[in-house]
């Protein structure tokens, strides 16, 4: 389940307190990746920066995909809000994956997902996003065959 798998992905962080609140600072280096979740399809690697994604509460997470790879068409339960800090995402709207009709978003781009669009992506090149919102995070994919979740 993404809760457990992304509650498990674990990260070294540096500390200091700040005005009373702790501050982090995490350095690409010090980033421990694990692999993604079953619930995406095998091949992505995530390492979680801040919060928790299985809980209740912000969080921030980064992925890595490789060239390739794909995400056939699903929907979050929140708001997904989303970084591409290297390579290229191209991300489309509808209930089943068409390279034809997505969009590219490079490096330094944003898209946002409101909170049940159907929708897909995809990566011709190695990409490393970051993603935030709510919790808990979670995907249901529009066609239940798609799901790596019920092939393993």
């Amino acid at each position: 389940m993404i809760k457990l798998a992304l509650g498990l992905v674990a990260l070294s962080l540096t500390t200091s307190a700040a005005l009373g609140e702790d501050m982090v600072v995490a350095t690409p280096d010090a980033l421990k990746w694990g692999p993604a979740p079953p619930s995406l399809p095998k091949g992505a690697q995530m390492a979680v920066l801040s919060g928790d994604p299985s809980g209740n509460g912000p969080y921030m997470i980064r992925s890595k995909l490789p060239a390739g790879y794909q995400v056939p068409a699903h929907n979050h339960p929140t708001v997904q809000n989303v970084t591409v800090i290297s390579g290229t995402s191209n991300v489309g709207m509808g209930d089943k994956l068409d390279e034809t009709k997505g969009e590219p978003v490079k490096a330094g781009g944003f898209f946002q997902m409101p909170k049940g669009m159907h929708h897909y992506v995809w990566f011709s090149e190695d990409t490393i996003l970051q993603s935030n919102g709510i919790g808990p995070a979670g995907i249901t994919y529009i066609n239940p065959a798609d799901d790596p979740r019920k092939t393993n």
